[in-house]
């Protein structure tokens, strides 16, 4: 077997474990065996399609079983896998299409009217003809010579420029990135972990699902997320771990019935995206559970720092250390190290950190410095070398675990008449942690509302991207270069009462 990638694990597990549950979607279970019989099958279909080493397969679609078989089918064949947010709008989706050069689109059925025409030509949805290809498809072993080194998956995240930046993560990427959460993590074959948030997300698919299904675990893949029905699936099948961001634990938190739950089978959460609340973390403790909080990046595959569940109250707000195979520096604007309490940006070294970005050398020699990666976060390390994130250089908010870069918005709200100038900031939300709050001067002899301000960019910008409320001034405030003076735009706007969209 000449592939060594992460497109070669079925056979692999299905080889030790043909009989143990991988998946378990509604009603169904998917043993390892069964996995990787469907996996070879999509594989021929994929195949016929026309795709060849090095060609892209996307996937749009909630949390299902076809996701990962089109991941582990598309890396058989020595193909790119590309997952794509469902939150992003139709204009972002084709944009991240038409980057990565999708010879094939897989998608969810919701999305036939988005696929029929997104200008991919071969397409194939998930619904009972898919079942048929599968069924009728070829199912001798394919055998395509696939190394660490070779690109595995294209995986977008939101540019600060207003792009959309396809990361290119190679087999090796995941895999290290995979051992650092084994032994991180402490995952056991054992493990039974529930995800309901997106594998669309690099935390979702590279945290949590790859893994366990690693180890041999079982992953019980839900397409939405539901408190209640949270619970009851932690209590059905004796979930021991799940990865979610602080606004989900919190609704979970919410619930009637939390302080009853049966979490005997529970050994540890995950939760990472957006700081954790210290107040969260106790709730939990007081309830037995153990909740892990990281910090990372799609660019390094995911995991960066870690801290682990017996420093979560004495090392509240801190990101934890570096993970097994990471290495951090943080430095000064002339790129030296700095001391224990001294604030710095923070740089990452990992064989899990990517190479770059799909298309943009620019963007990639600008972020990938010396064989490290500029996070583009502020972060200062105390005495025992935990990490503590403290402000973002690119001013990126973080609304629910999703990450909103202020440029982009701005740069829709540009194309509004109204619109003269504006800033994006982040406010703190109850629910969300933070979400987007814009400052608008309007233009001369311009009326328009908060409402028509927020309506034009329904469509042209996925839901969490649209800010939450709209604030008009006379001015704003910028440098003698001209720039927006953004700290003390936060300053002045910032701390205003927030009943939605107001003048």
């Amino acid at each position: 077997m000449r592939n060594h990638g992460i497109g070669s694990w079925t056979r692999r597990r299905a080889r030790r474990n043909p009989g143990r549950v991988a998946l378990i979607h509604d009603d169904i279970r998917i043993t390892y065996g069964r996995l990787h019989d469907r996996t070879v099958r999509l594989a021929h279909h994929l195949r016929h399609l026309g795709v060849r080493r090095g060609d892209r397969v996307a996937y749009l679609g909630p949390n299902h079983p076809a996701y990962l078989e089109t991941l582990f089918a598309s890396t058989l064949l020595g193909a790119v896998f590309v997952p794509l947010n469902t939150r992003l709008a139709e204009r972002e989706l084709r944009h991240c299409l038409d980057d990565s050069d999708s010879l094939v689109l897989v998608h969810a059925p919701a999305f036939t009217a988005f696929a029929d025409t997104c200008g991919v030509a071969r397409r194939v949805a998930v619904d009972a003809h898919y079942e048929r290809a599968l069924a009728e498809a070829e199912t001798t072993e394919i055998d395509e010579r696939v190394s660490g080194d070779d690109l595995a998956v294209i995986m977008y995240t939101s540019g600060s420029t207003g792009r959309a930046k396809g990361a290119l993560l190679t087999h090796a990427n995941v895999i290290w990135n995979c051992h650092n959460m084994l032994v991180d993590m402490d995952f056991v074959s054992s493990d039974v972990t529930l995800l309901s948030a997106p594998l669309f997300h690099t935390a979702s698919l590279n945290v949590a699902c790859l893994p366990t299904i690693l180890k041999g675990g079982t992953v019980v893949l839900e397409e939405a997320f539901s408190p209640s029905r949270t619970l009851d699936l932690i209590e059905k099948h004796a979930v021991t771990s799940m990865f979610g961001v602080p606004a989900m634990f919190q609704q979970i938190a919410a619930e009637e019935r939390f302080a009853q739950a049966d979490f005997s089978s529970m050994r540890f959460l995950m939760c990472g995206a957006a700081p954790v609340p210290l107040t969260l973390i106790e709730t939990y403790q007081e309830r037995g559970l153990i909740l892990l909080q990281g910090y990372g990046m799609t660019e390094a595959s995911a995991g960066v720092a870690l801290l682990d569940s017996e420093h979560a109250v004495a090392k509240v707000g801190s990101a934890g250390l570096p993970q097994f195979y990471t290495d951090v520096r943080v430095v000064d604007a002339a790129g030296r190290d700095t001391g224990p309490g001294e604030r710095g940006e923070l740089l990452v070294e990992s064989p899990s950190v990517v190479a770059g970005y799909r298309g943009l050398p620019a963007e990639t020699a600008a972020t990938f410095v010396d064989g490290w990666l500029r996070s583009g976060d502020v972060a200062v390390r105390d005495t025992e070398g935990y990490l503590t994130i403290v402000d973002r250089i690119k001013d990126m908010i973080i609304s629910g675990g999703e990450n909103i870069y202020p440029a982009e918005v701005e740069n829709e709200l540009y194309q509004h008449p109204a619109v003269a100038e504006c800033a994006v900031i982040g406010v703190p939300d109850e629910r969300w942690g933070e979400v987007g709050r814009v400052v608008v001067v309007r233009a001369p002899g311009e009326e328009a509302t908060a409402e028509d301000i927020l309506a034009f960019l329904d469509g042209r910008l996925a839901r969490y991207k649209i800010p939450a409320s709209v604030i008009f001034a006379d001015t704003l405030p910028r440098s003698g270069a001209g720039k927006l003076l953004k700290p003390l735009i936060r300053k002045m706007y910032g701390n205003l009462p927030s009943p939605g969209a107001t003048e």
